[in-house]
């Protein structure tokens, strides 16, 4: 499979979403081996960094969308509890196949539905919290898809978006460079057997806006407000954050 056609230098320009829903299918039963190989189990930590600065709490009611196999959705359960609720949904049914069992492993009463961040499935003013992990940047149109979290959203609620950015420190930056692009995608190719697809998700983080630039994408939606970022591992990372306005 061929995985050049689906990148764009424009974030607003629409990727295909056939081809998108196709590599994960087949990056699957190996996702999240791979993961932990290639991040060595750092994106836990990112995650768990996420919900911190989230503010979530016991009852709160949590959707977590482009969900994969689950670890954010699992993640925000631990912290709501029984009294609140978490949704995880995901457009590729093959990824979320493996997060039910998961959260039942661990003890963990999630929902897992079928559904693309593009046209969320859920009422306004629904969720406390919204999030989305290493998968805004895979959407046919980013201001779109936040433009659905943000309705989804109660007002006062937070929109959070983990995503891959870019290394500011020149010694790091180079080191990571020379991971991501020589070291990265052949390892993912070994555990997975798809290496064009870690090619492909590996160039289009280098190409996604981050930092100031996506702060730009998150307030061309007027009922977000305090949008700010924090990076993680020197720049690896970042999370972004958004408060929904109250209505009055």
């Amino acid at each position: 499979m061929e995985y050049k056609n689906i990148l764009h230098r424009n974030p607003n320009e629409g990727k295909n979403p056939d081809l998108i829903k196709e590599m994960f299918s087949k990056l699957a039963k190996r996702y999240d081996k791979a993961n932990s190989i290639l991040s060595f189990g750092v994106h836990h930590l990112w995650r768990k960094k996420l919900v911190k600065l989230s503010g979530a709490a016991s009852g709160q009611k949590v959707l977590d969308c482009a969900t994969g196999t689950g670890d954010l959705a699992i993640e925000f359960k631990k912290t709501v509890g029984n009294s609140g609720s978490v949704i995880g949904t995901d457009f590729c049914a093959d990824m979320l196949a493996y997060a039910p069992d998961k959260s039942k492993e661990q003890g963990l009463d999630v929902t897992f539905e079928v559904a693309d961040v593009m046209n969320l499935p859920y009422p306004d003013n629904t969720f406390d919290i919204v999030s989305i992990s290493f998968g805004i940047r895979n959407v046919g149109n980013p201001i779109q898809a936040i433009n659905e979290m943000s309705r989804v959203l109660k007002p006062g609620g937070r929109l959070m978006i983990l995503e891959f950015g870019s290394v500011r420190m020149p010694l790091f930056a180079k080191l990571y460079q020379f991971y991501s692009t020589a070291i990265l995608p052949k390892i993912g190719g070994l555990v997975t057997g798809q290496k064009q697809a870690y090619e492909y998700l590996q160039t289009s983080s280098a190409q996604f806006p981050y930092a100031e630039d996506f702060i730009v994408l998150m307030k061309q939606n007027s009922d977000l407000k305090n949008s700010r970022y924090f990076s993680l591992t020197g720049g690896i990372a970042y999370i972004y954050q958004a408060k929904k306005t109250i209505q009055h």
